[in-house]
């Protein structure tokens, strides 16, 4: 049995919850006259398309149709149900809901996620508290403030310990009286191979990872002596994938928009040092290497601009080689910090301080010139070592889209390596053939129209769906037109099946302002209609009735001067028996009949 949610309270939340302030959580917004824009969340791209009405109270891509209200991108965006995403807005507003129709069993797993991360919360607390108890937390006290921290920076981190021993947190959790099926899906505690559980973490100094809305979604940990693994992090739960998550980001996000940029490191100490000597736009991997999803959220919620801080070591810099690729793939600018032999950023900020990091961040490497400088240190400039060079670089060379950008990395490379620029072209030209032939292979190659009919026709049919996505945006916008439309019975003529049943829904519920807007809204549950009906509401389009009329008398007559036409070419295939083209019409012809019988 689903949640029941009144439609009464569907629309105070979303009339309270404004959806430019939750999107903007997550997504880079500017003001564009009323609407805000931004880069879209959903799809890669370099120019915003992504646009957000707070008068309307809706979202929609133009390049992608992603579109709805708020509980729509917050579904789509955090990947929750749509009552998860009701619950979720109700309890930030302090909106109550009905608990009616709800059986325990449906309770439990509604309130998961929230549940764990109020469990994670109690978990944080029980961590600082050992940090700042007389005895448990000296030592590892001692460790942190010989390493150069402070106590406002361990606070504002929610820093702690987790003591030596098997089962303190096990402990912990029963005194709080915490369900075994909520203790084990935090990750939090791990089984016996006999019988009970351990605590995952001992003997280690915890740091707490937040989403960006500064909900705990998980923990890492660093043992103290030189046992192994040296780092340990919460494995995979309901509210934690480390593939998304980025350690920082609920203290890096406001600094990384004003500044535009963002630092990435490797390691908890590299952030917290950054952070503490007032380089706050950073962020930091967790123990995995850098995703593609991860540049798509610092992209879409940080920043335009990021700066790859790794280790000065071979296993930084080989870090910093794999993670070029995913920017050049989502068109995201990068440069890379190479730091000096021997230092990682916790010990380079600390022993030379934050001007000194802010000037060997001006004298960062784009990332093909981090790329072409660290294949020369690795191969020599020797003959062997040149072609070595230039087949390495091939690839990324290859996958430069911007012309201009190629032709000065490929005349940088020429220079540094003293080769005709004609040569390294006809590398990276061979390598273009070589990539189109492989995808030809797996392409699939249209069989060619037997009649110019088909194309004109399938040409004339989108000009068609155009205006039917015209008629009903104006169906939204001009409700006064609906009597017409039933008259005249327009809907017979659509051929989109989408725009049919989104043009029935208005007509059955007419939208009379943005408060009607938000009912309808209510009624939807395709995914695909709410996109569609953010993507007609989003312009404003408004006409008169005498214009509504007059495209609605366009449309029809379009329309049946196109069937009229229809049946001669039938005819006219008939005659010259030329069967696919036959084939075809009367599949047509069929498409037309069976829109005009619903």
């Amino acid at each position: 049995m689903a949640i029941y949610i009144p439609d009464e309270k569907l629309s105070e939340i979303r009339n309270t919850a404004n959806i430019t302030d939750i999107i903007s959580e997550r997504v880079v917004l500017k003001k564009a006259g009323k609407d805000h824009v931004g880069l879209c969340p959903f799809h890669s791209e370099k120019t915003p398309s992504f646009t957000v009405s707070p008068v309307k109270q809706i979202f929609h891509c133009f390049g992608c149709g992603a579109g709805g209200d708020v509980f729509s991108f917050l579904m789509k965006y955090d990947g929750i149900g749509f009552s998860e995403a009701v619950q979720s807005l109700a309890r930030r507003y302090g909106i109550n809901l009905p608990e009616r129709n709800m059986s325990p069993a449906q309770k439990k797993v509604a309130s998961q996620r929230q549940q764990l991360f109020d469990l994670n919360r109690q978990v944080m607390s029980f961590f600082t508290g050992q940090l700042s108890g007389r005895s448990s937390g000296q030592t590892v006290r001692s460790y942190l403030e010989k390493r150069g921290f402070t106590q406002e920076i361990i606070t504002k981190f929610g820093l702690g310990f987790a003591p030596d021993g098997w089962d303190n947190l096990v402990g912990f959790f029963r005194k709080l009286n915490i369900s075994q099926s909520l203790a084990i899906n935090s990750g939090l505690i791990v089984p016996r191979q006999n019988k009970g559980y351990y605590d995952r973490f001992r003997n280690r100094v915890i740091f707490p990872i937040f989403d960006v809305t500064n909900q705990i979604i998980g923990f890492g940990g660093r043992v103290l002596d030189d046992a192994k693994p040296k780092y340990l992090n919460s494995p995979e739960t309901p509210v934690y994938n480390k593939s998304r998550s980025l350690y920082g980001a609920h203290a890096a996000k406001n600094k990384s928009r004003e500044t535009g940029c963002v630092y990435i490191v490797e390691g908890y100490f590299d952030l917290l040092a950054l952070h503490q000597h007032g380089v706050t736009n950073t962020v930091a991997t967790l123990g995995t290497s850098l995703t593609a999803e991860h540049i798509s959220a610092l992209q879409r919620g940080f920043a335009q601009k990021a700066f790859l801080v790794f280790d000065s070591d071979e296993a930084g810099l080989k870090a910093a080689r794999r993670s070029i690729s995913l920017f050049m793939n989502a068109a995201m600018d990068a440069s890379v910090i190479v730091l000096p032999k021997g230092y990682d950023p916790d010990s380079y900020i600390f022993e030379f301080g934050h001007d000194a990091f802010e000037k060997v961040s001006e004298s960062a490497m784009s990332m093909v010139e981090f790329l072409i400088e660290s294949s020369i240190k690795s191969n020599g400039l020797s003959m062997e070592g040149k072609v070595r060079v230039i087949a390495e670089l091939q690839q990324p060379l290859l996958e430069i889209k911007d012309s201009v950008a190629k032709s000065i990395y490929v005349k940088y490379l020429a220079e540094r390596l003293s080769v005709n620029e004609t040569a390294i072209l006809e590398k990276i030209k061979s390598g273009e053939k070589s990539h189109r032939q492989t995808l030809s292979g797996n392409r699939f190659v249209p069989k060619e129209n037997t009649s110019d009919f088909v194309e004109n026709d399938s040409v004339i049919e989108s000009e068609m769906i155009k205006v039917e996505k015209q008629i009903v945006s104006m169906m939204l916008r001009s409700p006064e037109i609906l009597p017409e439309i039933k008259k005249r019975r327009v809907l017979d003529y659509f051929s989109d099946k989408r725009l049919i049943e989104i043009a029935q829904i208005v007509l059955d519920n007419p939208v009379n302002g943005d408060e009607d807007l938000s009912g309808l809204m209510n009624r939807l549950e395709s995914p695909v209609h709410k996109n569609l009906i953010a993507s007609l509401f989003i312009k404003d389009e408004s006409r008169d009735l005498k214009v509504c009329e007059q495209l609605l008398t366009q449309y029809i007559n379009g329309m049946e001067r196109r069937q009229s036409t229809l049946v001669s070419q039938i005819k006219s295939a008939q005659e010259s028996n030329n069967e696919e083209l036959l084939f075809e019409l009367l599949r047509k012809k069929q498409e037309q009949s069976v829109n005009r019988l619903r």
